[in-house]
């Protein structure tokens, strides 16, 4: 009886915590402005692609609207949270809107006093 040997696959899970947090952008023009505002940021990783634009970073970030504003050469409040979901595809961890930013988070830790997430045992 001959044995036969698999090869290894090159897909496998990994559940340890990658300290990663992200999103797709649309390849649009203020997908473009958002990218040229975060690669500006040393924990955060842009790769532009045909038909998207990738963010990724490393622990926390922030879109910070004001900087995208000026990036665009528009008046205070032109980018907001609307204009960043409309451009926005997918993401990974947690996400925060504030009024004047949106705050990424590796870590569901990080984020718990924005979203009222206490991290304390329920005692029974």
């Amino acid at each position: 009886m001959t044995a036969f040997k698999t090869s290894e696959s090159p897909f496998k899970s990994d559940n340890t915590a990658s300290n990663m947090c992200g999103f797709t952008l649309m390849n649009s023009q203020v997908g473009v402005l958002i990218a040229n505002v975060l690669q500006r940021l040393d924990n955060v990783q842009v790769t532009h692609l045909p038909s998207m634009i990738r963010v990724d970073g490393k622990g926390k970030f922030e879109v910070v609207y004001a900087d995208v504003d000026e990036e665009a050469g528009e008046e205070e409040g032109w980018f907001n949270a609307a204009e960043f979901e409309e451009a926005m595809s997918t993401h990974y961890g947690r996400m925060v809107h504030l009024d004047d930013r949106t705050i990424m988070f590796a870590n569901p830790e990080d984020a718990a006093e924005y979203l009222d997430f206490d991290l304390k045992p329920i005692q029974q």
